[in-house]
C-alpha cells in the first residue's frame, strides 16, 4: 500500500487548500482513510476522517466547519479542503489508511497502519 500526499505549500492566513492523497496497492474504496496533522515541537493529530464509502466522516473541533474530507473512488483519491486557514494550521499534514477494510478508525492514529510521506502546511499571519 502507498499513500501520496500532496497540496502543501505557503498561505496566508484566510486562504483555502485542498490537500490530495492518492492510494495505491488495494482496493481503495474498502477503507476508510484519515488525515492527520503535526506541528513542530508537538505530537501528531487527528484532524478528519472519511469511511470507504465516504458515508461517515468526522473532524477535529479545532477544524470543524472549516475543513471539509472526501474521497473519489474512481480515481482511488481522498482530498483534505481546507478554508479559513489560521497560523496554527501550519503543519505537516499526513494521509493514513488501515489493515483492515470496513471498518471507520476515527481519530486514534495507532489505529491506521499505512502513512503517506507528509506535506506541508504554512499559514502565515
Amino acid at each position: 500500500v502507498q499513500l501520496q500526499a500532496s497540496g502543501g505549500g505557503l498561505v496566508q492566513a484566510g486562504d483555502s487548500l485542498r490537500l490530495s492523497c492518492a492510494a495505491s496497492g488495494r482496493t481503495f474504496s474498502s477503507y476508510a482513510m484519515g488525515w492527520f496533522r503535526q506541528a513542530p515541537g508537538k505530537e501528531r493529530e487527528f484532524v478528519a476522517a472519511i469511511s470507504w464509502s465516504g458515508s461517515s466522516i468526522g473532524f477535529a473541533d479545532s477544524v470543524k466547519g472549516r475543513f471539509t474530507i472526501s474521497r473519489d473512488n474512481a480515481k482511488n483519491t481522498v482530498y483534505l479542503q481546507m478554508m479559513s486557514l489560521k497560523p496554527e494550521d501550519t503543519a505537516v499534514y499526513y494521509c493514513a489508511a488501515p489493515e483492515t477494510p470496513f471498518v471507520f478508525l476515527g481519530r486514534d492514529p495507532r489505529a491506521y497502519d499505512y502513512w503517506g510521506q507528509g506535506t506541508l502546511v504554512t499559514v502565515s499571519s
